[in-house]
């Protein structure tokens, strides 16, 4: 009977190995897809930028944004990009006093200077969270293009007419732009989630985007307006509305453009504390386990694109699984001994996850070569100590976001935005010389 049970441990083991480490070689690959398909120059900007052609109406949801919101509106409206072809939006619910303040506040600045194609949009109907303040905005774009920016989001100058050049000259209904989260030293854990974005927008996506099964980014996506009235704006259940609606774009058939060129990405921060960090991650994980339950993926034409679909949506239930696997694996370390054959296969997911911390050092410096950063000596130091209590966070939010979907809690965890970017970048360019 012993023994029995010792070979049913023993093929456990074995199973969740090769299963863990097929997870991780996926996913290196996907880290590296624009490298190893050799497409980065085909996911760039243009390098030539026709003459403004398209109306944009740029919608900026806010809740909660008084520290940040002034200094987006100001540099949103004086983008490189005729004002007579550009409404921004400014959305918020009626019990945001401070941020309807602060914007109105900024508006009238504006209007001082001649420039009138500001506005605010005050909702007082529920639910409070961004797609609905999103669809609110919808009702009065005018532009032909729309276009979402988070409140504290540092967009290019130029990136408008980087848009209107694709678009015009490619005839997509749908560009992804890049994002790109800066304060890589900020804390111990914004490294690493610097690097995420910089491999999920710089690679992962033009893999999502090949096979036209995507799950779009929050900001700097920009929609045919038509298109997004044809689909009636986001699903306001959802608390990862861009995932969702990128899954239904893409079984409608919408082929989306996406662009990642260093020079044009949205700045963005880290969640300022772990706490915050753990509340964004854990939206983001629920989100995806709400679209995967809504079912919208399995209208997709090929096999391929389900599958693809499935498997992105289905991983946070994965990892919050690898999160209570994790206390088990190091208790079976001290208590079991096991055969020579089924260690080796058990240490296979371990070698992945070196590879994935080695990939992750040389995104390291391509990302801060690429913005003109000189990171620290003892960065990738402590990056080494540092990744496995990451991994170990990572998991816990899945198991937060299981745990909140299955008691039916649905509703929206603010993440706190204080403009950490903008202090780096100052930094950096004082300490280069700038």
């Amino acid at each position: 009977m012993a023994g029995q049970m010792e070979s049913l441990v023993y093929g456990a083991l074995v199973t969740i190995s090769v299963l863990l480490s097929i997870q991780a070689a996926h996913i290196l690959y996907l880290m590296i897809y624009t490298w190893d398909q050799d497409v980065g120059e085909l996911t760039k900007a243009p390098e030539e930028l026709i003459e403004p052609r398209l109306s944009f109406t740029a919608i900026v949801p806010a809740r909660h944004e008084e520290e940040v919101i002034a200094t987006t509106l100001e540099r949103m409206v004086h983008c490189n990009y005729p004002t007579t072809l550009l409404q921004v939006i400014v959305v918020c619910s009626v019990d945001d006093t401070g941020t309807i303040d602060r914007v109105a506040e900024k508006i009238d600045d504006l209007r001082r200077e001649g420039l009138y194609n500001a506005e605010l949009v005050v909702f007082d109907d529920l639910p409070i969270n961004k797609p609905h303040g999103l669809n609110c905005a919808l009702q009065r774009a005018q532009g032909e293009v729309v276009t979402i920016f988070d409140a504290e989001d540092e967009m290019h100058p130029e990136i408008l007419r980087v848009i209107n050049t694709v678009m015009s000259t490619e005839g997509v209904n749908i560009v992804q732009a890049g994002v790109q989260l800066m304060n890589y030293g900020s804390n111990w854990y914004s490294t690493f989630n610097v690097l995420e974005y910089f491999f999920w927008f710089k690679s992962r996506l033009h893999h999502h985007a090949k096979h036209n099964s995507i799950p779009l980014g929050g900001n700097t996506c920009f929609f045919s307006r038509e298109l997004l009235a044809r689909v009636g704006g986001w699903d306001e259940t959802n608390l990862t509305e861009d995932a969702e609606i990128g899954l239904r774009m893409s079984s409608l058939g919408e082929h989306v453009r996406v662009m990642y060129d260093d020079r044009y990405v949205t700045k963005e921060e880290t969640p300022p504390s772990l706490g915050q960090f753990i509340k964004q991650r854990t939206r983001w994980n629920q989100g995806f386990m709400q679209t995967l339950r809504k079912g919208t993926w399995r209208q997709m034409p090929t096999f391929h694109q389900r599958f693809l679909a499935c498997y992105t949506l289905a991983f946070p239930y994965a990892q919050a699984l690898l999160g209570l696997y994790t206390p088990v694996a190091l208790l079976l370390i001290f208590v079991l001994h096991t055969p020579v054959p089924v260690a080796l296969v058990s240490f296979i997911p371990v070698l992945l996850l070196i590879a994935h911390f080695l990939t992750a050092a040389v995104g390291l410096r391509e990302f801060t070569d690429a913005h003109g950063m000189v990171p620290s000596r003892t960065t990738v130091v402590k990056m080494a100590f540092m990744w496995i209590p990451y991994q170990l966070v990572l998991a816990y939010a899945a198991v937060r976001a299981l745990r909140r979907q299955l008691s039916g809690q649905g509703n929206w965890e603010k993440t706190k935005h204080v403009g950490a970017h903008r202090t780096t970048l100052e930094n950096e360019e004082v300490r280069s010389g700038a």
